[in-house]
């Protein structure tokens, strides 16, 4: 069950590898393109999407190179391989949106408190649409692979906002060429800074989880105590510690209380065969450590309980 569910997780991440360079390489095309645009236009909103786009590249590469590090096996130095590297290049996309949002929404504001930049509609208008279009593709190619990793997640809300932004740069380029009003540009820019925001938040919100080895949200710890307590001949259970190595990569272990006779009738074997089975089972962990005491050895180790 453990060897199925580890070729499961290798051959999903070898899927992501593929989502991620396909991804890559439209963002990269399409990139020259809207820088030459913003520069010809003068419109920040496309300049801010270029700028989202650019971050999306690097976010792309950076979540590409993560997986590929991901999939080296462990070492004696590193004894759960290397796949928190995913994590980590979701904290580096993160940090990437937030600051992309803030520069683009500081210069919206100066942009509308001082109105004196001529933007041409026309050029910004066919860019965006450039923009736009890679960006959907890009985003189908990815979609699917956010549900298993923050690595993947924080590749796919790089491309999701950065195509609400070239919404928001087409709909004011709609407005200038109608009205000539040049502030909608401005006023795209801050609606793609509040677009990207709030995502970005909630991928870091995920990553500290992780980081500081929080309980992953889907899992009841007592859920999963009572589970342990109901195999025949276990009388209590303490010390549980569940935690993702990466998403989608629960590690669980537990000091396992058993009546002596389990002990005398050489019935551990069975035991922690039934253990994991259930964590792996009921509650998708195939990685479980379980240390079985007899009946009054937690005495000695009531310095280390919660």
């Amino acid at each position: 069950m453990g060897h199925d569910h580890a070729h499961d997780h290798a051959a999903a991440a070898g899927g992501d590898r593929t989502r991620l360079a396909v991804a890559l390489a439209i963002t990269a095309s399409v990139l020259v393109a809207q820088v030459i645009g913003a520069v010809a236009s003068g419109s920040l909103a496309l300049l801010g999407d270029a700028g989202h786009m650019s971050s999306d590249g690097i976010g792309l590469a950076v979540a590409l190179v993560a997986s590929v590090m991901a999939a080296r096996p462990a070492t004696d130095r590193h004894t759960f391989g290397f796949q928190r590297m995913e994590v980590l290049a979701a904290l580096a996309n993160g940090v990437i949106l937030v600051v992309v949002a803030m520069l683009v929404g500081v210069e919206a504001v100066r942009r509308l408190l001082e109105p004196s930049t001529h933007v041409e509609a026309a050029p910004m208008l066919v860019v965006a649409a450039v923009g736009l279009a890679a960006n959907v593709a890009a985003y189908l190619v990815l979609r699917g692979g956010d549900r298993r990793s923050l690595n993947m997640r924080g590749a796919m809300l790089e491309v999701l906002g950065d195509m609400l932004g070239s919404i928001a740069a087409i709909a004011a380029a709609v407005v200038i060429l109608l009205t000539g009003v040049a502030q909608a540009d401005a006023v795209a820019s801050i609606l793609i800074a509040a677009l990207i925001v709030p995502r970005a938040f909630l991928l870091l919100r995920d990553v500290v989880r992780v980081l500081t080895e929080a309980a992953p949200r889907d899992r009841d710890v007592e859920q999963i105590r009572d589970h342990l307590r109901g195999a025949r001949g276990v009388v209590a259970v303490h010390d549980v510690h569940i935690w993702n190595i990466t998403s989608g990569a629960p590690v669980f272990t537990a000091h396992v209380v058993v009546e002596p006779e389990v002990f005398a009738r050489g019935g551990t074997h069975e035991l922690l065969d039934e253990l994991g089975g259930c964590l792996a089972e009921h509650f998708d962990v195939a990685h479980s450590t379980f240390q079985l005491e007899p009946a009054g050895h937690e005495e000695h180790e009531e310095h280390a309980h919660r």
